[in-house]
Parts: C-alpha cells; sequence; structure tokens
C-alpha cells in the first residue's frame, strides 16, 4: 500500500521534460512523500543515484557532442566562405574570368599543393563518409548556409542542454542528501526511544514491591 502511495508522486515529478525531452529531476520537498519508512531508504537513495548517473552520462555526450561541432563550424564556416569567393568571380568580366587563380590548398595537416583554379559554376563538398558531391555554385552556397546555420543552433541548445543537466545533477544531489539525513534522524529518534524504554523498564523494575 505504501508503494502504490508514492507512485503518483514520482510520476508526475518525472513527467516534465525541456524542450530536448530530458526531464527534470523531482525536487524533494518533504522526504515523506517518497519515504515512509526506514526500510524504504536504500531503494530511494539508489534510485536517485541511477538518476544522477543518466544525468551525468547525457552531460558527458554532450560535452563530447560540443567539442565536435567546434571543431566543424569553424570548417564549414571557411568552405562557405570559399565558396562566397568563388561566386563572386564568376560576377567579374569576361578577360578576369579567363585568369586562373592561383591558391595553394592543403593535402594534410603540414603539406600543400599549388593550384591554378579557373572561375567555375560547380564545386565539389565532402559530405562524409568518403562521399563527394558536385554542386553548382548556388547551391552549394545554400546548402552551407543552411549547415552552418543548424550547427550554430545545435551547438546552443547542447550548451543550454549542459546548463540543464548541471542543476539536475545539482537537485538529485540535494534529494539525496535530504533523503540520508532524513534516515540519521529517524535512526536517532529509534535510539532514543529504545533507550527511554530501556530506562523505564529499570525504573518499574526497582521499584519494591510493597
Amino acid at each position: 500500500m505504501s508503494t502504490k502511495g508514492k507512485e503518483p508522486a514520482v510520476e508526475k515529478d518525472a513527467a516534465p521534460t525541456n524542450p530536448r525531452g530530458i526531464p527534470y529531476a523531482p525536487f524533494v520537498d518533504k522526504v515523506e512523500d517518497y519515504v515512509t519508512s526506514r526500510e524504504d531508504v536504500q531503494s530511494t537513495l539508489r534510485s536517485f543515484q541511477e538518476m544522477i548517473s543518466k544525468y551525468q552520462f547525457m552531460e558527458l555526450n554532450l560535452q563530447r557532442r560540443i567539442a565536435g561541432l567546434k571543431d566543424k563550424m569553424p570548417d564549414i564556416q571557411k568552405t562557405l566562405e570559399t565558396v562566397k569567393f568563388l561566386k563572386t568571380r564568376t560576377n567579374f568580366g569576361r578577360q578576369e574570368e579567363s585568369d586562373p587563380l592561383e591558391t595553394t590548398f592543403e593535402l594534410n595537416d603540414t603539406l600543400y599543393a599549388k593550384a591554378l583554379i579557373p572561375p567555375t559554376e560547380e564545386v565539389y563538398l565532402w559530405l562524409g563518409a568518403n562521399v563527394m558531391l558536385a554542386y553548382p555554385v548556388d547551391e552549394a552556397k545554400t546548402l552551407l548556409t543552411s549547415k552552418l546555420a543548424a550547427a550554430k543552433q545545435s551547438y546552443a541548445n547542447c550548451e543550454e542542454d549542459l546548463d540543464f543537466l548541471r542543476e539536475q545533477i545539482t537537485t538529485m544531489e540535494v534529494a539525496v542528501a535530504r533523503v540520508y539525513n532524513w534516515d540519521v534522524v529517524q535512526k536517532r529518534k529509534e535510539k532514543a526511544d529504545e533507550e527511554r524504554k530501556g530506562k523505564g523498564a529499570e525504573d518499574g523494575g526497582g521499584q519494591p514491591n510493597g
């Protein structure tokens, strides 16, 4: 009966989520809403610790994703600027259009090569997984602009979720402390009651049988 009485409170607190579906941590205002006796303490603490572990796991994944986005966004920005530059060259006069652009391109971290790039209406973009596709310059510009905007939005969402997760972890750590302190207080009360009962028995046993 006591377990059934506690379930609605836990489900009610666990239902709300943030915009990305991460659940709010239950705020333990009254420990008695989650623990009705000392027998419930260990299972409740174990449940709270599991929630903290889940939040910490999500926090670690978000930190990795943020690191990946930090590396990815400058590359997208640099590629977009290059595409924009190539687009401006196609808008010049015919004589200037016929002049190739001398530049260097990266082969690896320490090796570069020279190249002559004529004015072009087409560029090749890496899409990942060793896939490269040709795009008209205008389409490439649109694609890269949308990808950069999506990456920036994803980065902002990750930062927001990271702050949210840290708040939930703090909330759960406070909940664990409150349940633990409640258990300590109950243990002291039980010990005090036992001592009073023992003292009362001694006093009763010491009275003369008049």
